[in-house]
């Protein structure tokens, strides 16, 4: 089974709660022995900081078609039957689900990979921003899997592309979006010196 058809993609404007049941739903088949999700949540500490909430901004039109090619770079590379995405923009409190993700597939180890490589794929490629905001300021944040891509080398060229895939080995590749790294915090000092801070803390973690 492939094909657009029984990929669904969706970019949730701001305060729309994502609705699992509408998403796993959507993937279920009698064919389909095995449905895999992957909820990301927001949580209320980062580095011993307190969260109030995240903060998403994404290039909307660039954002579903790079969702679209890595769910379509998984359709080539394992035996799936239905894949849903979902994420949402604007404030998502301590608590929420601000990625959605449920892929089916007849045998277990087929959706399970997946759900792994498209989440992958969508933190290190898609133009979807984060802004952690904390009780005494905030910070716009790269994922560790951009910034491990950018290690690897980036053109930066707006397309899409994603990493290549092969069973057991996975081989890095460029992403489709640039970096957006912006830093207010309410402490004295430099303020380009905490933002490569920020950035080498990030790539440490990885």
């Amino acid at each position: 089974m492939g094909g657009d058809e029984q990929t669904l993609v969706e970019i949730l404007e701001e305060h729309i709660p994502i609705d699992f049941s509408k998403y796993i739903n959507y993937v279920s088949a009698p064919q389909a022995g095995a449905i895999a999700t992957f909820s990301g949540t927001t949580r209320d500490t980062f580095d011993g900081k307190d969260v109030v909430e995240l903060r998403y901004e994404a290039y909307v039109p660039m954002a579903l078609k790079c969702v679209k090619t890595i769910c379509s770079s998984a359709r080539s590379s394992w035996n799936l039957h239905s894949m849903a995405v979902a994420h949402r923009l604007g404030p998502v409190p301590v608590g929420e689900t601000s990625v959605f993700i449920a892929v089916s597939s007849v045998h277990r180890a087929d959706a399970l990979d997946a759900c792994k490589y498209v989440i992958d794929e969508v933190k290190a490629s898609v133009p979807i921003w984060k802004k952690e905001v904390y009780s005494n300021g905030e910070v716009w944040k790269e994922n560790s899997e951009f910034l491990e891509r950018r290690l690897f080398g980036n053109d930066d060229d707006g397309s899409c592309s994603v990493k290549e895939v092969e069973v057991h080995r996975h081989e890095r590749k460029k992403g489709c979006c640039g970096a957006k790294v912006k830093v207010i915090i309410d402490e004295s000092g430099n303020d380009d010196e905490k933002r490569c801070f920020v950035k080498d803390v990030e790539v440490n973690r990885i």
